[in-house]
């Protein structure tokens, strides 16, 4: 989906998040059909554990199965059945055969119909697996699945932009990340519209986040276009009066931060640190890639201060540069209540 990412697992990860948050609105939007058929009244269950056991018993490695959902149908008398949802980023030869195999092993194990829906998110227009089967001697076995291909959207990406249905962001995000690959300052352009779609659609703070990870995720920028795409959102946020992106990003930030270096100091910065800024690393958007152990958590460090209050002077940068782990630590913890930045490094 991104023309920077190519691990699926971080791949399906935000979509994920975006799709267990608002699951009926991800079956309204790609699945219209199928989502006429539910009846909604009950609730829906997922089901990730069990798939992840089945995946495992498939043998089939490291493969990525996106999501199981156990719901209840309408058709007359009520009955529950399950869903299983793959989000495939990239053409893979054999998609059509993992589905099949999913399908035929989650009914061996549940002994219920199960529903097997495609979202391709691929950027080849002729690449639309939708069914896999043999026949021998007379016996045939074929399974045929729903596909989306978000490509096909690609002539509505104004009208998705202004849609109410969160998955109509997340398919015009996907489609603005692919027409503006190789031009750093149309991307950024196109987050910003899209943030700020999100702000007008007066949705609840954990449906906005949910998004913006998917967003941010598709839609990387250079680090002096994201910068300035947060000073854009932290506008945004003031005048909707919505301040929900931007204080996570920071506490998410420094918690990674401090995690990290107290790992750190116990376990020695090379590995604590990597373990504990996941989280921040990921959300933050930082790539601290120095190789040393104390230029690697001072050179994050430098970049919260940044984005917090703009670019350091000589005299804070030698600051950093001749900094001890424990004193990085104790300007990390001061980073957020601070108004100025000289009351992070004030000595008491």
């Amino acid at each position: 989906m991104s023309d920077l990412q190519n691990n699926s697992d971080a791949y399906d990860s935000p979509w994920k998040e975006a799709l267990e948050h608002a699951f009926p609105e991800f079956m309204a939007f790609y699945f219209p059909e199928a989502y006429a058929q539910i009846d909604w009244a009950p609730g829906h269950e997922f089901k990730n554990t069990e798939l992840r056991q089945v995946v495992r018993d498939a043998e089939l490695g490291k493969r990525f199965a996106d999501t199981l959902v156990q719901v209840t149908l309408r058709d007359g008398e009520p009955r529950w059945i399950y869903i299983h949802i793959e989000v495939q980023g990239r053409r893979d030869s054999n998609f059509a055969k993992r589905m099949f195999t999913y399908n035929y092993r989650l009914f061996d194990r549940y002994a219920r119909p199960i529903a097997s829906l495609a979202v391709l998110a691929d950027e080849e227009a002729g690449w639309r697996p939708d069914s896999y089967g043999f026949e021998v001697l007379g016996c045939r076995h074929t399974l045929e699945f729903p596909v989306v291909k978000l490509i096909d959207y690609a002539d509505r990406a104004e009208a998705l932009a202004a849609h109410p249905n969160p998955f109509a962001l997340v398919t015009a995000a996907h489609l603005r990340t692919r027409q503006t690959k190789g031009d750093p300052q149309a991307r950024y352009r196109a987050k910003r519209d899209l943030v700020r779609s999100f702000y007008r659609q007066g949705w609840d703070r954990q449906r906005i986040l949910d998004l913006f990870a998917v967003l941010d995720w598709m839609m990387r920028l250079p680090d002096a276009l994201e910068q300035r795409l947060w000073q854009d959102i932290e506008v945004i946020e003031g005048e909707t009066k919505m301040p929900y992106v931007t204080s996570v990003e920071r506490l998410a930030i420094q918690k990674g931060l401090q995690q990290g270096l107290e790992e750190g100091l116990e376990q020695g910065l090379e590995q604590g640190l990597e373990q504990g800024l996941e989280q921040g690393l990921e959300q933050g958007r930082l790539e601290g890639k120095l190789e040393g152990k104390t230029e690697k958590a001072a050179t994050i460090l430098e970049r919260l201060l940044v984005k917090r209050f703009g670019p350091l002077d000589e005299k804070n940068r030698k600051r950093l540069d001749n900094a001890t782990l424990e004193q990085l630590d104790l300007w990390a913890d001061r980073i957020l209540d601070a108004s100025m930045i000289d009351a992070v490094f004030e000595e008491h």
